[in-house]
């Protein structure tokens, strides 16, 4: 009895029992968050949608979180334009936050406006200064730019990803980009060491392999090349750059039905790059189909406006059919290339285009020298650079191993890089060697030594 009165006596009566604290409700901005970042994380876009849509609707469109989802799904599903607008409305909604004006940044670079990702990265930087991924962000944009006459650009590129290793000394992306660089600057085995450490954490790169193999070849090791740009190649098929770099290989091997393979293939991917076509042609010529190489010497002519090499191998296919006033047409377009060149940039000109377009001229009989070439002031010089001129007239131009050297140095007349960084490396290949090097590591799979055999 007593134990019941006491218990009787110790009892709490209901009312002032301390009550449970309710869970803090959400503002109604905020309150469908969790659903959206759960759907998405998921992949399961539509639904992610649905809620979106909902909560916009519920928050007059005030959400920030709900439309910076809906612009990273715009952007997977390549609306990149409206990825951008919305990503634009999160960066006034909140002005102080470097996410958001990363992912303005981010969608300008996939819009191919580098200058515009540029400027926004800066005002990003300035909110986040230990960001690396906007430090190597702005490298590749610097490196992407193709402003050749400002000094300066490449060094802030070194600059920028030497920051992102700073912060991630992992980093693939920004090992990748770097290495690239120094690929573009001709220090290949610095890239390739920087290559190999990338294939440890993506083995299944196409970009990685692909400038694998153009190391091999500025390093004139052609069948490891062309070994590691079909790796490239099969894993990313409608690349067309990697297909652009396997035809230069199989064109500097004098290869040339492989190289017309590989070149319409990339223009099937690319028709509006006049390169291709020229060294589709250079392909068609050293095959005998001189119609169809005639007819690509044209469409190149057309789409390239800045390019006088494709003048130049134009017009020299053209003499040497015998239709010198085309030839004169095609030797006075590049003239006019070069001096808007020379007006505008310093670039160095190859000594095997000079070499050519003397030959072509002193043949059209529209001069001794080139604009680009100072005057011979030996006379005995002068003399020996007559003789052959003469030489030359008696035997058609352009041989087939020198067009060759000529086409697969496409790029060379200006001595800069045209590639992505971080992405496919489009490089200029060497110069023919007399017997190519084998490579001990990388080897060529039987087919396609037997494939190559029964090409020469």
């Amino acid at each position: 009895m007593a134990e019941e009165k006491f218990r009787m006596k110790t009892q709490v009566p209901e009312s002032q029992k301390p009550r449970p604290k309710k869970a803090p409700e959400f503002p109604i901005v905020e309150k469908q968050n969790w659903l959206i970042h759960l759907y998405y994380i998921r992949k399961d876009y539509e639904a992610c949608k649905a809620v979106i849509k909902e909560q916009l609707q519920e928050t007059q469109g005030l959400c920030e979180y709900a439309i910076y989802v809906q612009a990273l799904i715009f952007r997977l599903e390549g609306n990149i334009q409206e990825s951008l607008e919305l990503f634009q409305t999160c960066a006034v909604l909140s002005p102080q936050c470097a996410d958001n004006l990363k992912q303005v940044a981010r969608s300008l670079f996939l819009l191919g406006k580098h200058k515009a990702a540029i400027e926004v990265y800066n005002e990003a930087a300035k909110l986040n200064q230990k960001d690396w991924e906007i430090c190597h962000n702005l490298g590749v944009c610097y490196t992407y730019l193709k402003e050749f006459n400002k000094l300066g650009v490449y060094q802030k590129a070194f600059e920028h990803l030497g920051n992102a290793l700073t912060y991630d000394p992992a980093n693939y992306k920004a090992i990748l980009a770097a290495g690239s660089m120094m690929q573009t600057h001709g220090d290949f085995d610095v890239a390739l060491t920087k290559y190999r450490v990338v294939a440890c954490a993506i083995p299944e790169s196409p970009p990685l392999w692909n400038n694998i193999g153009m190391c091999f070849f500025g390093k004139k090791k052609y069948v490891a090349a062309i070994s590691c740009l079909k790796r490239a190649n099969y894993l990313a098929p409608f690349d067309w750059k990697i297909l652009y770099n396997l035809g230069l290989v199989h064109l500097t091997m004098q290869q040339y039905a492989s190289a017309f393979h590989f070149l319409s293939a990339a223009i099937n991917f690319q028709p509006k790059l006049g390169e291709l076509y020229m060294l589709l042609a250079v392909a068609l010529t050293n095959l005998e189909d001189t119609e169809n190489a005639k007819r690509a010497y044209a469409e190149a002519a057309r789409l390239d406006k800045c390019n006088p090499l494709v003048n130049l191998n134009y017009a020299v296919l053209l003499y040497n059919q015998g239709e010198k006033k085309g030839a004169l047409a095609q030797y006075q377009e590049m003239e006019k290339k070069v001096n808007f060149l020379k007006d505008n940039s310093p670039l160095e000109f190859d000594s095997e285009m000079v070499e050519m377009a003397q030959k072509l001229g002193a043949a059209l009989q529209v001069g001794e020298a080139l604009v680009w070439t100072k005057p011979v002031k030996d006379p005995k010089s002068k003399h020996r650079t007559n003789s052959a001129n003469k030489s030359a007239l008696q035997q058609p131009l352009g041989s087939n191993q020198a067009l060759g050297q000529a086409m697969s140095s496409a790029a060379a007349y200006r001595k800069l890089p045209s590639g992505a960084v971080g992405g496919t490396q489009l490089t200029k290949p060497p110069s023919l060697p007399l017997e190519p090097e084998p490579e001990p590591t990388v080897e060529a799979s039987p087919t396609e030594a037997s494939e190559q055999k029964k090409e020469k």
